[in-house]
């Protein structure tokens, strides 16, 4: 390995653990009460270093959600190649979204949760993968449409109102553990089952 390329693995290691820092302590004490400096000092590093690689705190809060749109974009796209069944598709699609949130909670408190409303962006959020991974959602609506599999529908609403279905059962979960859930796997399956099952044609 060559000296720049070592450079540059450690250039990005250095960024991945200001963003695995910034995410424990926003999930810990909250956004407003962390500042670069405390996130700085939990890296052992000044804080001039992670102006290096974010601006302020709010480029750091919108690569954080990038990461997990990322990761959710990428899964759905994989469960996208397989066009067979598109019902299924969408029902695996579902499943993922609240597996991940579940599997990494503190991706989802960060992006989901715990992030303040005046950091939403619509305009920013046009091109962020955020959009990207709704879009893919989108495109696995339009293709039961188009097959057939559910009934003619306003894609937009459809798809919005699936992601709520799946964002409100993932966050119960994350959020209040210590209640008594019955079963979370049949209680998640039978959430998607039935929302897949309510636009079919």
């Amino acid at each position: 390995m060559g000296t720049k390329q070592r450079r540059e693995r450690q250039k990005e290691s250095l960024r991945q653990e200001i963003l695995d820092a910034a995410r424990e302590l926003f999930v810990k004490d909250g956004y407003d009460n962390v500042s670069m400096r405390r996130i700085a000092e939990k890296i052992e590093y000044s804080p001039t270093t992670i102006y290096l690689h974010f601006k302020d705190k709010a480029d750091l809060l919108f690569h954080l959600c990038e990461e997990t749109f990322a990761k959710l974009a990428t899964n759905a796209e994989e469960l996208l190649k397989d066009q067979s069944d598109p019902i299924q598709t969408l029902r695996m699609i579902g499943l993922a979204y609240v597996d991940f949130g579940l599997k990494h909670p503190n991706h989802y408190r960060v992006t989901f949760i715990n992030r303040p409303l005046e950091h939403f962006d619509p305009a920013h959020h046009e091109k962020s993968m955020g959009r990207q991974a709704f879009n893919l959602l989108k495109r696995s609506v339009e293709q039961c449409v188009n097959q057939k599999k559910i009934r003619e529908i306003d894609v937009d609403v459809a798809s919005q109102a699936l992601w709520a279905a799946v964002h409100g059962i993932t966050s119960l979960l994350i959020t209040h553990p210590n209640y008594p859930w019955v079963d979370a796997d049949q209680t998640i399956n039978l959430l998607v089952d039935s929302m897949c099952s309510g636009l079919k044609a």
